[in-house]
């Protein structure tokens, strides 16, 4: 499914219906967000976040990985750019993030290939300025759910 937005807001607003349509199904998800640099991934990421109560969210590009917990949910913010070698993630304890329960996003999950889960739903995003356009493929039946709320 194809999306465009015009304008930052309504990338922003994208995003945050994102996660309430994720919030809506207690379960495990994996989101691969793919683009070039500057395509708005970590912008899509982070207001994803935002949407859960969680009013400082960085961009894991030098840590590899934030992590956001409350009672509501847990979520992995992954961002592989810096990645030399997938089996990187193997010393950061990857498979302890991989728990029942959490949402992984994942920035540049070609990187960490061969590391990393299969996605749930894969979110290309292209454009510049403001103006995006937005592939989301589903690769699940939890991730047909989420994409059919998300364009409801």
């Amino acid at each position: 499914m194809e999306i465009v937005v015009n304008s930052l807001d309504e990338t922003i607003a994208l995003s945050r219906k994102l996660a309430n349509c994720c919030s809506q199904h207690r379960s495990s998800f994996v989101i691969y967000l793919i683009g070039d640099l500057g395509a708005g991934k970590t912008t899509l990421a982070q207001n994803f976040i935002k949407h859960y109560g969680f009013e400082k969210v960085k961009s894991p590009t030098y840590s590899l990985v934030e992590s956001y917990q409350n009672d509501e949910i847990n979520i992995h913010h992954f961002d592989c750019y810096r990645l030399n070698d997938p089996e990187e993630l193997e010393y950061i304890g990857m498979r302890e993030y991989f728990l029942d329960g959490h949402i992984q996003l994942f920035e540049w999950p070609d990187l960490g290939k061969g590391m990393i889960p299969d996605p749930d739903i894969s979110i290309s995003l292209s454009g510049k300025d403001d103006k995006r356009k937005i592939i989301i493929t589903t690769h699940s039946d939890i991730g047909g759910k989420i994409s059919r709320c998300v364009t409801s």
